[in-house]
């Protein structure tokens, strides 16, 4: 919050970072004057410079403290206070994650869970005494929650926090996982999940991290997402280090052994078991380097699907991790429609910040999410997509279209054009304007091609095309 320095990007470019287009802070940082004069409460803590400029403390937990009771009340109709010495969060960085996930839920990539009723419903894992994804979550969009934590401060200001907001408490349940039967079968199904995937002794990966799904989820119960901030260091020593933020929290908030790899690698082989009652499992990643770790894990569990995102506040970027294993919607891969060779479409008025680099890294995750093989050139700005053998000949058998061919139909179906690929290539037009082009490399399966296109146009528009176009 407040602006700094520009952090240089991915592409190579030095445009600063944006938040998520819905988050209510995206446009402009909450103004700490304009605080401060409608909270008295607030104004200690608010400096104003020589020029003008407000400021805030942010290695000051009370000050931390008192901006996040601010934002929530003025901006979100949100009661809420936790103890010194609590993790005490943000909440423009918090909003970031929310409405990443309603981006998932409302994304036709996987269907919902058929027992699903209208009313969204999340699994928050380590709420916290702040409760913060539960409150946000219902405040902003009128989801239903349940909050799992461990200790005795968290459950009770959890359940504090719940009861001082009357219209949420109904759409909120706190639960203890210390409570988290553990039967034989609960012990039973997590050895099976972690000897799915992992070579480390059982005990010492189950009995390290208290429960996180086994006996806290209830039986036939479903989530259309769990959620998760984990202890990022691995000792609360390395939680210290960073001297520009105030370092608030507890132990088991901040810190676990292994970090939050072990943590979330635990969340990992908690979900195998749990694969049918969550459509979408996800959590948040504090450093890059372990994203690609934590990604590899998940497609060695056997996920269907895999999203990243990037949060940013400030000059403070966090990732967020997302899986699923419910089966892609069939008409992504497949499809019994003729359709040509060459497709193209304009990408015009793309949202500020936003360029080639962008659509062309969202253009792999579109591909590389329908389980396609993706090799992207990001100095000719292309991606070249193929289908595995079995895609093709997936495809082949629901009727794509196909070359002819002399041999008769026992022999067909196993010589079809292996390796199946297709072109995707970004250019920018003008500045906000870009074309997009895609070229079948081959002749065979140009229904599927087809398909596929018009489904990666459709999800660039709705992410990047401001909607009063």
């Amino acid at each position: 919050m407040g602006g700094g320095r520009k952090r240089r990007r991915r592409d190579g470019s030095d445009a600063p970072p944006v938040m998520h287009p819905r988050n209510r802070y995206a446009a402009a940082a909450p103004d700490f004057a304009a605080l401060a004069s409608l909270y008295p409460s607030f104004a200690p803590f608010v400096t104003v410079s020589g020029g003008g400029r407000a400021s805030v403390d942010f290695t000051d937990f009370a000050a931390t403290r008192e901006l996040t009771r601010v934002l929530l009340l003025h901006d979100h109709g949100v009661n809420w206070w936790i103890p010194d010495g609590q993790l005490c969060p943000t909440v423009p960085n918090r909003s970031n994650y929310i409405h990443w996930i309603e981006d998932l839920l409302s994304s036709d990539l996987i269907p919902r869970i058929s027992k699903s009723s209208e009313t969204v419903r999340g699994f928050d894992i380590g709420t916290g005494a702040n409760c913060i994804y539960p409150l946000l979550g219902a405040s902003l969009l009128g989801w239903s929650f349940v909050g799992s934590d461990v200790t005795d401060v968290a459950l009770e200001w959890a359940k504090r926090n719940v009861e001082s907001n009357p219209h949420l408490a109904g759409l909120i349940e706190i639960r203890n996982a210390n409570e988290a039967p553990c039967s034989s079968k609960s012990e039973t199904v997590a050895e099976e999940a972690v000897r799915e995937n992992t070579s480390e002794p059982v005990d010492s990966v189950v009995r390290s991290i208290a429960p996180i799904f086994v006996g806290v989820v209830k039986d036939s119960e479903s989530f259309d997402f769990c959620m998760c901030n984990p202890p990022f260091f691995e000792s609360m020593e390395e939680a210290g280090l960073n001297p520009k933020t105030s370092c608030a929290g507890t132990a088991e908030e901040m810190a676990c052994p292994g970090g939050e790899q072990a943590f979330i690698t635990h969340i990992i082989e908690d979900s195998v078991s749990f694969k049918n009652s969550f459509r979408w499992f996800t959590s948040m990643v504090g450093r890059k380097a372990n994203l690609k770790l934590l990604v590899s894990k998940v497609r060695e569990a056997g996920a269907s699907v895999v999203k990243t995102t990037e949060f940013v506040q400030g000059q403070t970027a966090r990732w967020g991790l997302a899986w699923s294993f419910i089966a892609p919607r069939k008409n992504v891969i497949r499809s019994s429609t003729p359709g040509k060779v060459h497709h193209s479409f304009m990408l015009q008025g793309l949202r500020r910040g936003n360029g080639a680099f962008q659509v062309l890294k969202s253009a792999e995750t579109f591909f590389c999410a329908s389980n396609l093989s993706c090799k992207t050139d990001s100095l000719s700005f292309s991606i070249d997509v193929t289908l595995s053998d079995e895609q093709t000949q997936a495809a082949t058998l629901d009727g794509d279209d196909l070359p002819g061919s002399v041999e008769d139909d026992s022999t067909k179906v196993h010589s079809t054009v292996t390796g199946a690929s297709f072109r995707i290539s970004v250019f920018e037009q003008m500045p906000g304007t870009l074309l997009i082009k895609g070229s079948l490399l081959n002749k065979s399966l140009s229904g599927t091609f087809t398909s596929l296109f018009s489904q990666l146009e459709e999800t660039l528009k709705t992410e990047f095309v401001s909607k009063d176009r």
